[in-house]
């Protein structure tokens, strides 16, 4: 067969080779409304007290109303019979869906009024072809609810985007002025509707042209859509809720009016209907909300009572965990409860035939485990009065458990139940008695609380006196301030003899000692010279074992005359290295352990001392070698008269001191200012190693002037030890350039005469020219 599809929103065209027809429900439109709630609806309970039952609808069509009762007929539809109310004749309810037309006798007319009550509680206007069944009732129970679907043909197209008629189950006390909606969504206050709960609506192509859709909005609630072309709905509607259930608490013995009313909105077409189960409207026991984890379990150890509210006088039943065997013995309004299951309650109202229930559910939180506890802490002065820190004992009174609030403590048990005057200075806490109990409060995460009991006890120990401690002062300076390595050289001490597992915590005085304020770090530099007493305190876990006083002495040796000497060995000599005797030991680098030792060869020497106290001292010996100098020449400044200068050359190891005539040294082997002459030049190593052989130099100079007078005294012009350079040329001129004289070095010098003709007083300029081709050239006087 073919497919054909239509243009309306959700209508489905199956194709098979057959089609099933689905068990339409039944309708009968003849029943009154005392009918319809009494035997219907209470299913002629005798829970529920009822009267006034009225029914109002369709007074335009001949024979037919728009409440009737209906019965599924053993087919699909959820509710195997109940009370129907809708929008137009009752009868066109039944299926299967035939989409209803938009004009017509079946979509009621406008003569067909809506109702104020509808519209007040909806928040809307315009409505008509309502349908309304009311009834007072005297509640028996605290709860009351019944269960129901909505169904609508504006269940189909893009309608529900826009469209939706009105229904709503009001209650009321009797006398009261206001209504409350039981038709809501499930914790909330909004309407069930079409525009309310639907599914994706997606965009609908009309004979005009596409209009748009929307999302699904509470689709969880919503059952299904039907299509008039299978013929398979047992109802002739568009689409329908799943089952929803309305409730509300009532109060015992008072009367309520219950008014249940659907009706078109906006237009006379498209209509809708609701669906009351049979037999649901009855009356529950509401046993108050669950009490279940995270939000509102009940603390482990509390009793928890289940209250009916109810009677005495009523007969009761309780059962756990779904059992068939009510629990023993319990046959009260009321149960107390210790442990965590499903509670449910049966209470005969006063008829075998009126059996009301309740149920809860209840979890118990587990049990909070937190400790007893002792902090024990010295005392300074033994009057049982001291400082504690209360927080140290915080994980062990929790158990380590991190899940659990900060300790807070209190004085008293009243108090930490009370949650009154906590302790404000936990870390500071001084107690006003000895051995006193202090109360620590701790809660879980649900809030519950449990509380622990702290002894505060005064440490009894005993610790031997204790032997002073001593280091030597070893950073270079002697001013007696140096530093311990207090778990290397103290703790052994304070602990020795004591039970294992103690450590210890050191502190500059008995204040800071007891409060655990300042800690000493472990290389601890003393501040006061020479001596300084600190305080160990001895811990055991969180306790305080004992306080004991620990005195460090700081000893300084200085020796005298323990600088670093220097020392000169002579070549194929020896020398003594020595320091004072008194020490308590010796050791050179040598091996050697006396204060002497004698050394034959240049190097770096030390030696270690060491004072009484067992404070060591070093000397320091550089020994360097020396020996006789060796005198290999001279650089020879001359012929500059006062500027003339020598300076010695030589080779050695040694320090030296130099002179030109054995008598007087100097430390430079530079002498200037020298007279020409012949000269001997010694070396001597100041370290006494010895003078160096003599060697010989000579200084020449020219005189400046002569005065050949025959006087006997400096009647020649010459140049002394010019012989030493015999291959030397003197040339004298006069001022005119005019060769006087010329000779050689081995001549006898100038007489002042020019072929035996005395030359005038006058200056004279001379020319000397050696082997390497040097001149030196100057002028001298001649007087007369």
């Amino acid at each position: 067969m073919n497919c054909i599809k239509k243009n309306s929103l959700y209508i489905f065209i199956f194709c098979s080779t057959s089609i099933a027809t689905a068990q339409s429900i039944s309708v009968n439109d003849s029943y009154t409304a005392q009918q319809l709630v009494e035997n219907v609806l209470v299913n002629n309970s005798s829970c529920a007290s009822i009267s006034n039952s009225i029914a109002t609808g369709d007074t335009s069509t001949p024979g037919k109303k728009s409440y009737a009762y209906f019965n599924n007929q053993g087919g699909s539809f959820p509710f195997t019979e109940g009370v129907l109310l809708s929008s137009w004749s009752s009868i066109y309810s039944v299926g299967p869906f035939l989409r209803e037309p938009t004009s017509g006798p079946n979509s009621g007319t406008s003569n067909w009024k809506g109702d104020a009550d509808l519209e007040q509680a909806l928040g809307i206007t315009n409505t008509s072809n309502a349908t309304i069944l009311e009834f007072n009732f005297t509640a028996l129970t605290n709860l009351i609810s019944f269960n129901y679907l909505f169904a609508s043909n504006e269940y189909q197209d893009n309608f529900p985007c826009n469209y939706s008629d009105g229904f709503a189950f009001l209650i009321k006390e009797v006398g009261a002025n206001t209504f409350q909606n039981l038709a809501v969504l499930p914790g909330t206050n909004i309407p069930v509707s079409s525009k309310t709960v639907h599914p994706l609506i997606p965009i609908f192509n009309s004979t005009t042209g596409p209009k748009p859709g929307c999302p699904a909005i509470n689709e969880s609630y919503f059952g299904s859509l039907n299509t008039s072309s299978t013929n398979s709905s047992p109802i002739n509607y568009g689409g329908q809720t799943k089952i929803l259930n309305a409730q509300t608490n009532v109060v015992v013995g008072k009367t309520y009016q219950v008014k249940l009313v659907i009706a078109d909105q906006g237009g006379t077409y498209y209509d809708s209907a609701i669906f009351i189960e049979a037999g649901s409207f009855s009356s529950k026991i509401d046993l108050g909300p669950n009490r279940l984890s995270p939000n509102n379990p009940i603390c482990y150890g509390e009793n928890f009572i289940i209250d009916t509210k109810l009677s005495a006088t009523y007969s009761y039943k309780w059962y756990k965990n779904g059992s068939l065997t009510p629990i023993p013995g319990e046959i009260s309004h009321s149960l107390n409860v210790t442990d965590t299951g499903i509670y449910k309650v049966e209470v005969e109202l006063g008829s075998p035939n009126c059996i009301a229930t309740g149920e809860i559910k209840i979890e118990f939180t587990p049990r909070i485990i937190i400790n007893d506890t002792t902090l024990v802490q010295c005392d300074a002065n033994t009057d049982g009065i001291t400082v504690y820190d209360l927080t140290r004992v915080d994980n062990l009174v929790k158990n380590n458990d991190p899940g659990l609030s900060a300790v807070v403590y209190y004085e008293s048990l009243i108090e930490a139940q009370g949650q009154s005057n906590p302790i404000t200075n936990p870390t500071t806490y001084k107690n006003k008695t000895p051995n006193q109990i202090v109360f620590a409060r701790v809660t879980n995460s649900f809030g519950c609380v449990d509380y622990a009991e702290v002894k505060l006890l005064i440490s009894n120990k005993s610790i031997s006196p204790q032997n002073l401690i001593s280091t030597c002062d070893d950073d270079g300076v002697q001013d007696g301030l140096y530093h311990f390595d207090l778990n290397a050289q103290v703790t052994p001490q304070v602990l020795s003899g004591l039970p294992a597992g103690l450590i210890v915590e050191y502190y500059l005085n008995t204040i800071d000692a007891i409060s655990q304020k300042n800690p000493l770090p472990n290389i601890f530099n003393n501040t006061i010279a020479n001596q300084q007493t600190i305080y160990a305190r001895i811990v055991n876990g969180s306790d305080c074992y004992a306080i004991t006083p620990e005195t460090l002495i700081f000893n300084t040796f200085n020796p005298p005359n323990f600088q670093d000497e220097t020392a000169s060995l002579c070549n194929g000599a020896s020398i003594n290295l020595t320091v004072n005797t008194g020490f308590s030991s010796y050791l050179w680098n040598t091996g050697e352990t006396s204060n002497t030792i004698t050394v034959t060869l240049p190097g770096n020497y030390f030696v270690k001392v060491t004072s009484t106290n067992g404070c060591i001292a070093t000397k320091n010996y550089s020994v360097t070698a020396s020996g006789v100098a060796i005198i290999t020449g001279a650089i020879i400044n001359d012929f500059a008269g006062n500027g003339n200068s020598v300076l010695i050359e030589y080779t050695g190891i040694g320090n030296y001191e130099f002179s030109l005539d054995g008598s007087f040294f100097q430390d430079n082997p530079l002498f200037k200012g020298m007279a020409a002459g012949e000269y001997l030049v010694y070396a001597r190593d100041i370290n006494g190693c010895g003078l160096s052989i003599p060697f010989k130099i000579y200084v020449l100079d020219y005189p400046r002037y002569f005065t050949p007078n025959g006087d006997g005294y400096n009647d020649s012009w010459e140049i002394k030890n010019l012989g030493l350079l015999p291959k030397s040329t003197l040339t004298i001129f006069d001022r005119y350039g005019k060769l006087l004289k010329q000779f050689t070095s081995n001549g006898s010098g100038w007489n002042g005469t020019l072929n035996g003709y005395l030359l005038p007083a006058d200056d004279y300029w001379f020319n000397i020219t050696f082997e390497d081709n040097k001149t030196i050239k100057g002028h001298f006087s001649l007087k007369r």
